[in-house]
């Protein structure tokens, strides 16, 4: 009898946390959901009521009309660019960091890891306007250089990695050294490899924050053919702008903003989590 009501007590908790699960679930997709649907709809459907969930019938008009206002093509360009190189060039250097932190003695290790530790408690925003007219003095506003440069170096990517770092064995490496490794052999072909659930979980982090962010673009780019996709996007549907928009061809430009990093994301879901779920991630 006792073993029953437990069987029933375990099964009411897991339809609870199911349930519990499910409209939180609900809560994060439907948005996407209904941003989708009605980028397919025309604005007669939008503001029908009772409202339909699902367009019908269903059109592409908001898509080839956003598409063909605007030069998304550039945006997609800018936008690309910018991720791709802040990414890459970020994982290598932060890795570079998080090696030296996790496996050399120099002097002022400490103190400059606490130094470096203690810049997380300071946003982007507190040291924007010294990095803004710094880059102004270098003439780099409205560049590539000016939008990638100052994103080069993260503070949280380089205690990230020196965690991931930390888990490799020094023996492993000693050993590497007694056959004759190099330190650059050591690090690409040893460090880098064991490393890389985590280095994909970061990267895509920084791909993500980069892609989306809005603050800085708005800062340093004052031209037309500089504008990422999210400065852009502001740009269609803010107030004062010399087109005005459907809602659904808001919902078009929105979705086509969010669609490569919703993609990016379900593909790398799983080495995304793997890395977040390591044990090793979380040693200090």
């Amino acid at each position: 009898m006792s073993k029953i009501i437990k069987i029933k007590k375990n099964l009411a908790a897991r339809i609870a946390i199911y349930a519990i699960l499910g409209v939180g679930a609900f809560t994060f997709i439907f948005p996407f959901f209904w941003m989708i649907s009605t980028s397919f709809k025309t604005t007669v459907q939008v503001f029908e009521w009772p409202p339909g969930f699902l367009p019908a019938p269903v059109t592409n008009e908001a898509y080839i009309e956003v598409w063909g206002i605007w030069p998304f093509v550039r945006y997609y360009e800018n936008t690309a660019f910018i991720s791709i190189a802040v990414t890459g060039i970020c994982l290598l250097l932060s890795s570079l960091a998080g090696f030296a932190f996790a496996h050399y003695k120099f002097p002022g290790k400490t103190v400059l890891f606490i130094y470096l530790l203690s810049s997380l408690m300071f946003p982007f925003q507190v040291r924007m306007i010294s990095t803004f007219l710094l880059l102004k003095n270098l003439g780099w506003l409205n560049t590539y250089q000016g939008l990638i440069v100052p994103l080069w170096a993260s503070a949280f990517a380089i205690f990230f990695m020196r965690q991931m770092m930390v888990s490799i064995p020094r023996d492993l490496l000693d050993a590497a050294r007694i056959d004759g490794y190099s330190e650059g052999k050591i690090f690409f072909g040893i460090a880098l490899p064991l490393c890389r659930p985590g280095l994909v979980a970061l990267g895509i982090f920084i791909f993500m924050g980069t892609w989306n962010d809005f603050i800085w673009p708005l800062l340093i780019v004052t031209g037309e053919n500089m504008k990422t996709l999210s400065l852009a996007l502001a740009g269609m549907t803010g107030e004062g702008t010399e087109v005005i928009m459907t809602w659904p061809q808001r919902m078009a430009a929105t979705t086509l903003v969010v669609l490569p990093v919703i993609i990016i994301f379900l593909i790398f879901q799983r080495q995304l989590m793997k890395g977040l779920t390591l044990q090793s991630g979380l040693k200090g």
